[in-house]
């Protein structure tokens, strides 16, 4: 009776030891998750930028980051990318802007190549190019450019391509958004001068919010009566 109860307590310690040394272990391992943990995260710390983004979780022992870099400079080739863009209409163009810098446009037409003064008037035409527009007057289909550089080559038009001078005659606001002007031109061949008309508007709403566009350029007298093929 004796050697059993010996051995029972035998047994007892034997198996209070295995446990003892399962939670030293345990406590071990996670005493070392715990230093690893902590390392890692202010190693990232160390490393964040001025606009990282950080989220904790509720538990002190672990710590999560997540880091979205936002740039706090412009590229080196920003303001050279900003030269490069076509010109055309601007924000801080006024209605008087917008027919100054059309009518430069034409006066240097073929700089930096041949029709860039009729590009940048079509960048200012405020019509749809799905639908037929009287920017010139009479209904014409202007959805595709190159109609609408024929018709500046008509008789009539070319007098703006390369003018030698110019002059505003009359220039009012029919309403707050439309503005109309009146210019005198004189053309490089001789006895040539003509008078047309800009109407522009401003836009209100939409992705041209405050732009002032050209809703029409016509000419002083009837100039497609006879009908045009373009």
């Amino acid at each position: 009776m004796r050697d059993f109860d010996r051995k029972r307590a035998r047994g007892g310690r034997e198996t209070i030891d295995v446990v003892l040394r399962s939670e030293k272990r345990i406590r071990k391992l996670h005493s070392q998750w715990k230093t690893k943990t902590m390392s890692f995260g202010s190693s990232l710390l160390s490393h964040s930028h001025p606009h990282d983004l950080c989220f904790f979780s509720s538990n002190r022992t672990s710590r999560f980051k997540l880091a979205a870099q936002v740039p706090d400079f412009l590229s080196a080739d920003w303001f050279e990318s900003r030269k490069k863009r076509p010109f055309g209409p601007r924000l801080d163009f006024s209605a008087e802007d917008a027919v100054h810098y059309q009518l430069e446009a034409l006066k240097y037409n073929d700089q930096p190549r041949q029709d860039y003064g009729i590009e940048v008037m079509y960048r200012f035409a405020g019509f749809d190019p799905f639908q037929r527009s009287t920017y010139f007057g009479p209904f014409f289909d202007l959805g595709q450019f190159e109609r609408f550089r024929r018709i500046f080559h008509h008789s009539t038009y070319r007098v703006l391509l390369g003018h030698k001078e110019r002059k505003i005659m009359s220039s009012l606001f029919v309403q707050e958004n439309k503005y109309r002007q009146r210019v005198w031109i004189r053309g490089s061949r001789p006895e040539e001068e003509e008078i047309f008309q800009f109407t522009m508007v401003q836009r209100v709403g939409g992705c041209w919010d405050g732009y002032w566009l050209t809703e029409s350029l016509l000419h002083d007298t009837d100039t497609f009566s006879g009908g045009l093929a373009y």
